[in-house]
């Protein structure tokens, strides 16, 4: 086979080496290879009894090989996608599924696991091992070991079609983002937005060889405008555009309708489900989660709307009253909602995103989030100058402790053209024993889409854009500091998912703190602190509209669970009677009937949030408890932190989460502090 840097060991993925044609090849080899090896281990393990160091580690090593190849080429088609790396990427799913439906499926190396847990050796395996083997024996389990072979069949084309079906949903919302703009030359139109709005709607342009001004969706485009543009047609256009992506409705109406898409993978979904002995999918994803039922779920997430509909009725009605008398809007439209937010916002508490931006200079930001990391936790960053990195934007970091490297991340902050919306923390290494007794340290791909920098200044980020910063690194943070040396439980592997967003929505508190902005904001041209009367406002403003925004996410978590737990094969036309009878039960804000939020709902439908967006709110919980922890003692208490470290981010899937809590605060967690946190009055 000609030279192929995938199939080579790397510290750090060559990506200057990578091309498409690289990954098919790539892929297949190492299947192959994978599937001998296996084979060889569990023919070993009939003959003699299994030990860790005979099984386990081997097949993890093993996948770890392969994780090396996919890694990158699964980072790239999100953040440099071309043709040809789709190509090459959708060309390799149906592969990957099959191989691990056939891992899951193998009778052999399930019962090799099995006299693993019964054999002589059990009693030699630490605590991690041995919850990587029990976490094994479940997901072999839930991969259909124990069914008939045309069950067995049938599951594995079901998860080789939902793969495929994942990445047509990203795909189709990528193109359908990408394919709607608005071009202006008058910029009379855009009045109301900031400077740092129009000067990146103005290198949107540019980019294209287009004069004026560009609007496009991605966020950095498009929020400013639904935020601050007077032009209120502008407004609708905008808004209609972003809410009918990937639909039947709006400007590109059927070019990628993702409601296909929807209704199959809903239906393979319960069809998998009852293949497992599960009445829903919703019960089959709560196997591997803190919560025990979709009922239990569903009482959480009542609760807290009873808590805060109410509150949020009466934000939505001062806002209606603001917006007819002040604003003279006799009637307010969906996408007038967030323009009389920012009105009322900076009439009520004097403050806006724009009055901030000077005091958040990218550089400032970063340098300060290593600070607040360092303070807290003991270690340092330095920058790796000499590390390969995929665009020249992107920034390759080591976490060092005592001097020495612990772990290592790459940062990628902009938006551009190829890279899918959103903000996310990825494995690009785990931390892991390598078969030689050394050490694999933890790599961490750290990804958003901030407003770019335009011309030498450095871009100046928004609070909303600070604060979304400290909530990836406090993903990669668990991935980065775990002490774990298995990798099934290694960082975030193996953390129940309605708890993995503890350590990134803790790590949100620090931008609301004078403490912690001290060492995160100077001003871009005199590096001046945040003024204390700036700070009272954004401390006063952080409630503004808080259950309006709680009622949100409510309605996201619950549409996501009942769609899951009550509907077996829904069409379209259900899917969306489902979401207005939850807008109607929580949502306080006008509906427009073309919105088809659904087919752009990433998380559930092209990321690992299906019957489980309710983890942002029950790991909130959880985070706003350990949050009021440092509030007792300090924010940044050495003892408090390194309490945090050992107990929730060293011990990563090793102990179950909600063990790991009680170790940290010393109780079961209490839901005050996040409705202290969030404003919500007690009902």
């Amino acid at each position: 086979m000609p030279h192929n840097p995938l199939l080579e060991s790397h510290e750090l993925p060559p990506f200057d080496e990578i091309k498409p044609e690289h990954v098919v090849p790539a892929i297949d080899k190492l299947l192959a290879d994978n599937r001998t090896s296996t084979e060889a281990l569990v023919e070993r393990a009939q003959r003699e009894a299994p030990t860790w160091e005979s099984l386990a580690a081997p097949l993890e090593a093993l996948n770890d090989r392969l994780s090396q190849a996919w890694s990158p080429v699964s980072h790239l088609n999100g953040t440099m996608n071309s043709p040809a790396l789709r190509e090459a990427y959708q060309a390799c799913l149906g592969k990957l599924s099959d191989y691990s439906t056939w891992l899951g499926q193998h009778e052999g190396l399930f019962r090799a696991w099995q006299s693993l847990k019964e054999g002589p050796a059990w009693a030699q395996l630490d605590e991690a091992q041995r919850r990587c083997v029990d976490n094994t024996l479940r997901d072999f389990r839930l991969a259909g070991v124990d069914l008939p072979a045309e069950k067995k069949r049938r599951y594995g084309e079901i998860k080789s079609r939902l793969s495929e079906l994942s990445n047509t949903f990203s795909n189709q919302l990528l193109d359908a983002t990408q394919a709607w703009h608005k071009d202006l030359e008058d910029e009379a139109r855009l009045a109301g937005l900031p400077e740092s709005a129009l000067a990146t709607l103005a290198a949107n342009a540019e980019a294209k060889g287009v004069k004026g001004y560009r609007i496009t969706l991605d966020f950095p485009s498009f929020y400013p405008v639904l935020t601050f543009a007077e032009d209120r047609e502008l407004r609708r256009e905008v808004y209609t555009a972003f809410v009918t992506r990937a639909s039947d409705q709006g400007p590109h109406a059927g070019e990628y309708d993702n409601a296909p898409i929807i209704e199959e993978t809903l239906a393979l979904r319960h069809e998998l489900a009852e293949l497992l002995g599960f009445a829903s999918y919703a019960e089959l994803s709560l196997v591997t989660k803190m919560a025990e039922s979709p009922r239990q779920v569903l009482d959480f997430l009542d609760d807290l709307a009873r808590r805060a509909v109410p509150q949020a009725r009466q934000e939505f009605a001062e806002l209606e009253a603001y917006a007819h008398e002040t604003l003279g809007l006799a009637e307010l439209a969906p996408w007038d909602v967030g323009y009389a937010s920012e009105k009322l916002r900076e009439a009520r508490h004097a403050i806006s995103q724009e009055q901030l931006r000077p005091y958040f200079p990218a550089p400032r930001v970063v340098d300060g989030l290593f600070q607040v990391v360092e303070r807290l936790y003991g270690v340092s960053v330095e920058e790796a100058l000499d590390a390969p990195r995929y665009h020249p934007e992107v920034r390759y970091f080591r976490i060092l402790e005592h001097g020495e490297p612990i772990a290592g991340f790459y940062l990628d902050l902009y938006a551009r053209e190829g890279k899918r919306g959103g903000a996310w923390m990825d494995e690009c290494r785990v931390r892991r024993r390598r078969e030689d007794g050394g050490l694999q340290l933890p790599v961490a791909y750290l990804t958003c889409n901030f407003t770019r920098p335009v011309g030498d200044r450095p871009a100046l980020l928004t609070h909303d854009e600070v604060t979304t910063l400290f909530h990836e690194f406090g993903h990669g943070l668990h991935h980065m500091l775990t002490r774990q040396t298995v990798a099934e439980v290694s960082g975030i592997n193996g953390v129940a998912w309605d708890a993995v967003e503890l350590p990134s929505q803790f790590m949100e508190n620090y931008c609301w703190e004078r403490e912690g902005l001290d060492l995160i904001a100077g001003h871009v041209d005199s590096g001046a602190p945040l003024p204390a009367e700036l700070l009272e406002r954004l401390q006063a403003a952080k409630n503004f509209q808080s259950a309006m925004g709680l009622v949100r996410q409510l309605e996201f978590s619950l549409f996501d669970l009942r769609l899951h737990h009550e509907l077996s094969a829904p069409t379209a036309a259900e899917v969306q009677t489902l979401l207005d009878e939850v807008r109607d039960a929580v949502s306080v804000v006008p509906k427009a009937g073309f919105n088809r939020f659904q087919n752009g709902f990433s998380h559930i439908f092209a990321g690992g949030y299906a019957a489980g967006y309710y983890s942002y709110k029950w790991a909130e919980v959880l985070s706003a408890d350990a949050w009021s922890a440092f509030e007792e003692a300090g924010i940044f208490d050495s003892d408090t932190g390194r309490r945090f470290r050992s107990e929730i981010l060293e011990q990563g899937g090793a102990r179950d989460a909600a063990e790991l809590f009680r170790a940290f605060r010393g109780r079961e967690p209490s839901v005050e502090p996040l409705l202290r946190h969030s404003g919500i009055r007690a009902a």
